[in-house]
Parts: structure tokens; C-alpha cells; sequence
């Protein structure tokens, strides 16, 4: 994986990590750190995905597609999944 590749998947994780922690309606469970973390390591994942199938990382709109493609439902899910937390015992009742 290029350089390139690497600091477009960490600007993408970064920026979907904070828009999406402030843009999710509700109160705020997840930390930041949380949102941009998740971010970060679905856009690597992004990335690594690219290169499995066999496309050429530098090319630019596949690479941040897959990128953000699986960025935003990462932190989606982590920010919803972490608003869940705490609200009854462990009978689930």
C-alpha cells in the first residue's frame, strides 16, 4: 500500500469519525476518540479491500469510494451500538 493510500484512508477515517459524531442525532455515548478511531481503521480497511480485488490503489475515486463506503457505516454502528449501553440488567428485562 502506498503512502498516499495510507494518508487518504487517515484524512477520510479522521473527517467521517468527527461529521459523523456530530451529525447522528441523540445523545453522544461514544467519545470522540471512538468515532475517529472507527473511522480511521474502516477506511484502512477500505484501502486493503481495494487491493485484494485487484484494483491499483492510485487510482483516486475507487480508493476513496471504498474508503468512505466503509467508513461511515463503522462509525454509524459504533456510535448507535454505543448509545445502547447501560439501560437495563444483564436479564434484559
Amino acid at each position: 500500500m502506498t503512502g498516499s493510500a495510507l494518508l487518504s484512508a487517515l484524512a477520510i477515517g479522521i473527517g467521517v469519525g468527527i461529521v459523523g459524531r456530530l451529525a447522528l442525532p441523540g445523545p453522544k455515548a461514544a467519545p470522540v476518540w471512538l468515532t475517529v478511531a472507527l473511522g480511521v481503521a474502516a477506511a484502512l480497511l477500505g484501502s486493503v479491500t481495494i487491493r485484494l480485488i485487484g484494483l491499483d490503489v492510485n487510482q483516486t475515486l475507487p480508493l476513496l469510494l471504498a474508503q468512505v463506503g466503509f467508513a461511515i457505516p463503522a462509525v454509524v454502528v459504533g456510535v448507535v451500538t454505543a448509545g445502547r449501553r447501560g439501560t437495563g440488567d444483564a436479564t434484559g428485562s
